[in-house]
C-alpha cells in the first residue's frame, strides 16, 4: 500500500511533530532549513491549495542545501523529523478527514488564482447577525468546544527582585556555565504578529484596524524589498507556510504614521522578534539562532543580537550599560557591546540608518550555554541572504498612501491593503467583514466565553486554555475576555457549529505577576502570554464523535512542551530591560509629561519629572541639566500652544526643534540631548486613528499621568512656613479617630509650635477633601489630621492637589500589615478591623455593632485596595508623597488565624465578588444575593465574638501604637526620616574604574617620621644644577606635610584603572569582572609640588591575573591646593621633567590592599 505524509492545519498534529524534542544543536538548524525545503519538494508530503489541481512533485528552486550536501547532523535531524510525522494510508485519509480537500505543491502555484476568496453572500451572514445563533446555542452534555492559539508573544515575566539582584543571578548564571547571557535592542515601536492571511494579523491587544494594516502593508513592502520580482510568489509560499505549520511571527513595527516615541524613524519597517510553533498544543518560540535562520530563509529582518557565555564578557557588558545609561545612542551603544562581547551578529537592519541615533533600550535575557554552539552553527552554515528588490519601482510608500488618503481610518486602511497587493493579502475580512450589502460589527456577544468554559474539552489545549480563563476569572486579575466573529469560518457556520475569535486582553501588569505566582502553585499551568488571540469552535458532537474525542483526550498534550536548555524555570525567565535616558527624556518626561504641564501646571510637571529622575536613579548631575532643560521645554510649549495641549502622538514636531536648538548651545547640552535635528514631518501623513485608541485597541492615546507632590527631598524636613497634611489610607477599624485624638492632645504637639486640628470624616456633612482644603488656607502653617479613610488614587490626587495648591506637604498613616498577593491587608488585619467595628456602639458614622451590613461595607473598602501587593502599596505611597508613617496594628509573635475565622472571610470575600460581578457597587441588601448576605453577616458576627480572645491577643497595644505614629511624625518634622529603598533600579552611570583604598593606612604611612627615603630630585635646590642628595628622614617632605589638611582627600583615596572620557567606555567595562575584588596596591614614590602631592603606585594581581591600569602613570592622590582639580596630578612626572617637582622614593614600597570599584 502507498504511504503518504499527511501535513495539513486540519490534522490533529502540527507539521513538525509533537512527539519530537529536538536537541539544541546543529538539529535545531536543521530542522528550519531543511524542512521548509522538504515540505515543498518531498513526494510523500501533502501540501493543501486553494485550487483544485492535481497534486505534482517538483523539488523547490529555494532549497538550502540538497540532503546528498548536507552534513550528517543536519541529516540526521532530518530523517528524526520526519520519522516523527504520522503516516497514513491513502486509503485511510478520507476517513479520518470529514470534508478532504485538493493539494498540489506551492511551487506550482498560479499566483495570479490566490487572489480569488470564497464568496460570502448576505444568507450566509446572516447565519451570524439575523439568526440568533449563539443566543440560541445551548450548552448541554453532547456540546464541545474546541480552542487553538493563533497568535501570541513571549508571556510577561514581571520580576519580583530587584534589578541588581537579577543583574547578580544573570552574572552567576553565565559564571558557572549554566546559561548564556543573550542581548537584542531594542527597537522602539509596536508589537506586530502575523499568522499568514487566514491566521491573521494582530497588534498587542487588537486586531482589524489600522495598527494591524500598516503592519501587513510593511511586511509585504519588505518582501518587496527583498525578493524583487519573486515578491508575489513568495509572499504566497509564506503565507502558507505558516497556515500549514500552524506559526506565527513577531514583529517589533516601527513606523512614522502611527504616533512618536523617542524618535521619528527614518524608514518605516519591521524586525522579527519572535517566531512560534502554535500547533495543536503549548506554543513554542524558536530559539534566537533558530529565528535569524528562519529569517534568512524568508528573507526576513533580524535584529542585533550580543552573546556573552563568561564571566567577564557579561560582567564588562553591565558595566559599559552603566557608563553609558546617560547618554549612550545607537553608535557608541552597538561599538561598546561588539568590543566587549564574545559573539555580535548585526541586524540585517541597522537601527542608525532606519530608526536613528536614539536608542530605547536593550533586552538581556539568559537562555541555554548551547547558545553560543547554535549561533556560530547558524553563522557558519548560512550566509545572510541577497536584497534582489533594491532600485525597482515598488508603488507608493506607506507616507505616501496615508498622505493621499485623509478622509478616514477605513479609507486609509483598504488603500494600505489594496497596496500590498492579492498575492500577500487576498481578502479584507478581519478589517471590514465580508463583501456585502449590509455592514456588520465585528463584536460577538460576552456569553461566548461563558459556554465556552461550560462546554467539554474537545483535545488538551482547549483544556489548559479553559483552565487559564478560569482561574483569572476566579482570581479577579484585571484582564477583559474580548469577542469576535470569525469571518474566515462563516462558510462553516451552522447552527450547531459556531467560530469565534477571542482576545485575553490584560489590562495591568500586576495580572503576569499574580498569574506568575499561580504558576508556581500549579505547575502544568499554561504562561499568561502577551498579544494572545484564540480561535474558538462551540460544536455539538454525535456519539461516534464525542467517542473518538474521549479517546484522543486521553493522549497528554504536555508532549510538546520543549525543554528549556537545562535552566530552572526561574532562570529560563530571567529578563532585564535597561533604557537609555536619552530616550525617556523624550517619551517619559517630555510626552508623558504633557498632561501634567497642561492640566496641572509647570509646578505639577516639575514634580513629576523630578519623582521619574528619582525613580530612575538619576545622577545628580544629569538631574540637574535636565530639570534645567525641561523648565525651559515648559516655558516654550505653554507659550506657543497656548490653553490647548499638544497631541502626544505628534509632540516631536515641536519637541526635535526645540531639542536641536537646546543642543547647538554647548557640547554639554548635545550630550543630554543626545541626537537632535533629524526631523521627519509626520502630520501629513499620520494614520487616521478613530476613537482615540491606540494599539491596544481600546484605550485613549492621552492618559492622566499622575502628578505627585512637590517634595524635592525625602530628607528635607517640613518648613514651617508650610502646613502639613497627615491622612490614612485604611479602613474603618483602623483607629485613626482614636489616634487622631491622641495626638491632638499630645503635650508639645508634633515637635513645633504649629498647632494641631482634627476633622473627622463622620461630623463633616459637605465634600470632606474640599472642606479640608479651605481649612488648609485659612490655616495655612497648621497640621491637619485628616481623620478619614483615603483609601484610593483619587483620593491621593486631591491630597496632591492640594500640596501643590496650598503650599503643604502630607504624610500618609497607614495601618502595619504583611498584605496578600493582591491587597495591602492581610485577613488577620481585616478580622481585626471587622472585630473592632462591631465593637462599637452609636458610632458618629453609623457603622457598628447596629449596622447590618458591617460586614459587607468593610469588604467594600478592603476591595478597594485590590490589585495591589504591600510592596506596591507603600512604594506607590512613598513616591507620591515621599514619607510613610506605619501604625503597629499586629503582634509579630501571633499565632495564625482560626480556621473558623479564615474560613468565614474567604466566604464573604467570595460573596462580594458575585455580588459586585452582578450588580457592581449596589448595596448587598438590593441584590439577588440578600438572603445570602444575612446570613453570612449573622456568622459573622458568630465567629468573630467566639474568636475574640484570639483577636484580641494579637494586638499591638494602642499606647504603644501611639508613641510609635507619634514618634514617627516628629522624625518626618526634623528631617530625620529616611525611606525606604522604592526604586526597582539604582544604578547609576559609571564614570570611571578605580581601586579604592583605605584612608587610615595611607594616612598612618604618611604620618610616620621614620620612613626610609632614600632619593629625591630637585634640581630648582641644587646650587649648580640638578643633584641627588641621599637623606634618612627628609625635613622637606616633613616641612610640606606639616600644614597640609590631607583628610578630605584622603577619604576619597583611590588609583584610577580608567576613566571614559580619556579611555573609552569598554575600557572602563573591561574591569567588569573584578568588581568589589581586593586588589593589592604597591605604593612605590611620593610625588608633589606646592600644588598638589600624589603617591606612585604599581597594580598587582587577582588569582593570577594581573590588573592593568589603562592610565600611563598609576597613581594615587592624595592632596590639591585650592581650587585645583584631582585631574591635574597626572601632570606631576611631567612636572618632575621639569624641575617643578620633588619625588621621594619609598623603599621598601608599601602594599596596601582595597576593592576595584566603579564610579
Amino acid at each position: 500500500m502507498k504511504q503518504r505524509i499527511l501535513c495539513s492545519r486540519i490534522f490533529t498534529l502540527p507539521f513538525y511533530s509533537t512527539n519530537f524534542i529536538p536537541v539544541r544543536a546543529s538539529i535545531s538548524i536543521a530542522r528550519l532549513f531543511t524542512l521548509p525545503s522538504l515540505s515543498l519538494s518531498h513526494p510523500n508530503i501533502i501540501m493543501p491549495k486553494r485550487g483544485l489541481q492535481k497534486c505534482k512533485v517538483e523539488a523547490d528552486t529555494d532549497k538550502a542545501a540538497s540532503s546528498s550536501s548536507m552534513p550528517s547532523a543536519v541529516a540526521e535531524a532530518v530523517t528524526n523529523r520526519i520519522g516523527g510525522l504520522s503516516i497514513i494510508a491513502e486509503n485511510e485519509v478520507h476517513k479520518t478527514i470529514s470534508k478532504p480537500k485538493s493539494y498540489q505543491t506551492i511551487a506550482n502555484a498560479d499566483v495570479e488564482n490566490v487572489s480569488e476568496t470564497t464568496p460570502k453572500s448576505s444568507a450566509s451572514l446572516s447565519k451570524i447577525f439575523k439568526g440568533n445563533l449563539l443566543e440560541n446555542f445551548t450548552v448541554d452534555d453532547s456540546t464541545y468546544s474546541l480552542a487553538q492559539i493563533r497568535a501570541t508573544f513571549y508571556p510577561k515575566f514581571e520580576n519580583e527582585k530587584s534589578d541588581q539582584e537579577i543583574r547578580a543571578r544573570m552574572i552567576e548564571v553565565v559564571s558557572k556555565g549554566l546559561g548564556t547571557l543573550e542581548v537584542t535592542l531594542k527597537h522602539s515601536g509596536s508589537l506586530f504578529m502575523y499568522a499568514g492571511h487566514e491566521g491573521g494579523a494582530y497588534a498587542k491587544n487588537s486586531f482589524g484596524n489600522v495598527y494591524t494594516a500598516v503592519g501587513v502593508f510593511v511586511l509585504g513592502r519588505m518582501f518587496q524589498e527583498a525578493w524583487g520580482t519573486a515578491a508575489g510568489k513568495k509572499q504566497v509560499e509564506f503565507n502558507d507556510f505558516l497556515e500549514i505549520n500552524r506559526m506565527c511571527i513577531s514583529m517589533e513595527l516601527v513606523t512614522a504614521v502611527l504616533g512618536d516615541h523617542g524618535q521619528r524613524p527614518r524608514e518605516d519597517y519591521v524586525v522579527v522578534t519572535a517566531v512560534t510553533e502554535l500547533g495543536n498544543g503549548k506554543p513554542k518560540f524558536y530559539s534566537t539562532p533558530e529565528v535569524i535562520a528562519f529569517c534568512w530563509k524568508w528573507r526576513l529582518p533580524t535584529n542585533h543580537v550580543w552573546l556573552f557565555s563568561t564571566r567577564k564578557s557579561v560582567t564588562s557588558f553591565f558595566a559599559a550599560y552603566d557608563a553609558l545609561c546617560e547618554e549612550g545612542l545607537a553608535t557608541t551603544v552597538c561599538r561598546a557591546l561588539d568590543e566587549v562581547a564574545d559573539i555580535s551578529v548585526p541586524g540585517s537592519i541597522d537601527h542608525i540608518k532606519v530608526q536613528g541615533e536614539i536608542l530605547e533600550g536593550l533586552v538581556a535575557r539568559i537562555v541555554g550555554h548551547e547558545s553560543s554552539k547554535h549561533m556560530e552553527e547558524v553563522l557558519r552554515e548560512y550566509p545572510p541572504p541577497p536584497v534582489e528588490g533594491a532600485g525597482l519601482d515598488l508603488g507608493p510608500s506607506l507616507r505616501e498612501i496615508c498622505a493621499a488618503n485623509r478622509s478616514d481610518e477605513k479609507q486609509q486602511i483598504k488603500a494600505l491593503l489594496q497596496s500590498v497587493g492579492s498575492s500577500f493579502c487576498p481578502n479584507f475580512s478581519d478589517w471590514f467583514g465580508v463583501e456585502s450589502g449590509d455592514s456588520h460589527s465585528k463584536n460577538a456577544d460576552r456569553s461566548v466565553v461563558s459556554k465556552f468554559l461550560q462546554a467539554h474539552p474537545s483535545d488538551f489545549s482547549t483544556t489548559k486554555l479553559q483552565e487559564m480563563i478560569r482561574l483569572m476569572r476566579e482570581r479577579r486579575l484585571p484582564a477583559a475576555f474580548k469577542c469576535y466573529h470569525n469571518f474566515h469560518k462563516i462558510s462553516s457556520v451552522s447552527v450547531d457549529n459556531l467560530f469565534y475569535k477571542l482576545v485575553i486582553h490584560v489590562h495591568s501588569d500586576s495580572a503576569f505577576r499574580r498569574y506568575q505566582k499561580e504558576m508556581r502553585n500549579k505547575p502544568g499551568l499554561w504562561p499568561l502570554y502577551r498579544g494572545f488571540f484564540v480561535d474558538i469552535n462551540l460544536f455539538k458532537a454525535n456519539k461516534e464523535r464525542a467517542a473518538e474525542i474521549a479517546k484522543n483526550n486521553n493522549i497528554d498534550g504536555n508532549v510538546n512542551d520543549r525543554a528549556k536548555d537545562g535552566l530552572a524555570d526561574d532562570d529560563a525567565n530571567l529578563m532585564i530591560k535597561l533604557k537609555f535616558l536619552t530616550y525617556k527624556l523624550r517619551t517619559f518626561l517630555i510626552r508623558n509629561g504633557l498632561s501634567t504641564l497642561f492640566k496641572d501646571g509647570p509646578s505639577a510637571y516639575k514634580a513629576y519629572y523630578l519623582r521619574q529622575m528619582k525613580i530612575w536613579g538619576t545622577s545628580a548631575g544629569k538631574q540637574q541639566e535636565l530639570s534645567k532643560m525641561l523648565d525651559e521645554w515648559a516655558v516654550y510649549i505653554r507659550r506657543k500652544c497656548g490653553m490647548k495641549q499638544l497631541s502626544s502622538s505628534i509632540y516631536l514636531t515641536e519637541a526635535e526643534s526645540f531639542l536641536e536648538q537646546y543642543a547647538s548651545r554647548s557640547p554639554e547640552n548635545q550630550v543630554l540631548i543626545g541626537s537632535a535635528g533629524s526631523f521627519v514631518r509626520a502630520e501629513d501623513f499620520m494614520a487616521i486613528i478613530e476613537g482615540g485608541r491606540d494599539e491596544e485597541g481600546d484605550l485613549e492615546m492621552d492618559k492622566k499621568v499622575v502628578s505627585p507632590s512637590p517634595i524635592s527631598s525625602f530628607k528635607e524636613t517640613v518648613q514651617k512656613d508650610k502646613g502639613l497634611i497627615v491622612f490614612f489610607p485604611g479602613i474603618p477599624g483602623c483607629a485613626k479617630s482614636a489616634l487622631c485624638k491622641e495626638l491632638l492632645n499630645t503635650p508639645g504637639g508634633l515637635g513645633d509650635d504649629r498647632p494641631v486640628h482634627s476633622l473627622m470624616g463622620d461630623l463633616i456633612k459637605v465634600k470632606y477633601w474640599q472642606k479640608i482644603a479651605d481649612e488648609r488656607r485659612k490655616k495655612p502653617y497648621s497640621v491637619i489630621l485628616a481623620d478619614k479613610n483615603a483609601p484610593n488614587e483619587e483620593v491621593w490626587r486631591q491630597i496632591e492637589g492640594m500640596c501643590r495648591s496650598t503650599q503643604a506637604s502630607a504624610v500618609p498613616v497607614i495601618p502595619d500589615s504583611e498584605g496578600t498577593d493582591s491587597n495591602p491587608f492581610s485577613l488577620d488585619a481585616l478580622a481585626v478591623f471587622m472585630f473592632r467595628v462591631l465593637q462599637r456602639v452609636n458610632h458618629p458614622g453609623n457603622l457598628d455593632k447596629s449596622s447590618p451590613n458591617a460586614g459587607f461595607v468593610l469588604l467594600m473598602f478592603y476591595h478597594l485596595y485590590d490589585g495591589k501587593n504591600r510592596t506596591e502599596f507603600e512604594s506607590e505611597l512613598i513616591e507620591r508623597f515621599g514619607s510613610l508613617v506605619k501604625m503597629p496594628l499586629l503582634r509579630s509573635d501571633r499565632s495564625s488565624l482560626p480556621d473558623p475565622v479564615r474560613l468565614i472571610l474567604e466566604e464573604g470575600i467570595n460573596l462580594y465578588r458575585l455580588h459586585t460581578n452582578a450588580h457592581g457597587r449596589l448595596e448587598s441588601t438590593k441584590g439577588s444575593y440578600g438572603k445570602e448576605w444575612v446570613k453570612w453577616e449573622k456568622q459573622l458576627r458568630e465567629v468573630l465574638i467566639g474568636s475574640a480572645e484570639h483577636l484580641n491577643s494579637i494586638q499591638v497595644p494602642f499606647e504603644s501604637a501611639v508613641k510609635q505614629v507619634s514618634e514617627q511624625l516628629q522624625n518626618i518634622i526634623k528631617g530625620e526620616y529616611t525611606p525606604p529603598s522604592t526604586e526597582m533600579r539604582k544604578l547609576g552611570t559609571i564614570v570611571f574604574a578605580a581601586v579604592s583604598l583605605p584612608a587610615t593606612e595611607i594616612s598612618s604611612l604618611l604620618d610616620k617620621a621614620s620612613i626610609k627615603l632614600c632619593y629625591y630630585f630637585l634640581p630648582s635646590l641644587s646650587v649648580k644644577g640638578a643633584g641627588f642628595v641621599l637623606v634618612e628622614n627628609n625635613p622637606k617632605v616633613k616641612s610640606f606635610l606639616k600644614d597640609k589638611d590631607m583628610e578630605h582627600n584622603l577619604k576619597k583615596a583611590h588609583l584610577t584603572l580608567a576613566h571614559k572620557r580619556s579611555h573609552g567606555v569598554t575600557a572602563v567595562a573591561s574591569y567588569g569582572h573584578l568588581l568589589h575584588q581586593k586588589v593589592p596596591v604597591e605604593l612605590t614614590a611620593l610625588l608633589f609640588t606646592d600644588e598638589m602631592a600624589a603617591l606612585e603606585a604599581e597594580v598587582g594581581s587577582v588569582d593570577g591575573e594581573k590588573v592593568i591600569p589603562k592610565n600611563e602613570w598609576p597613581h594615587v592622590t592624595i592632596w590639591t591646593g585650592e581650587k585645583i582639580a584631582a585631574k591635574e596630578a597626572n601632570r606631576l612626572p611631567q612636572l618632575l621633567l621639569e624641575g617643578k617637582a620633588i619625588r621621594i622614593e619609598i623603599n621598601p614600597p608599601i602594599i596596601v590592599s582595597g576593592k576595584l570599584e566603579f564610579y
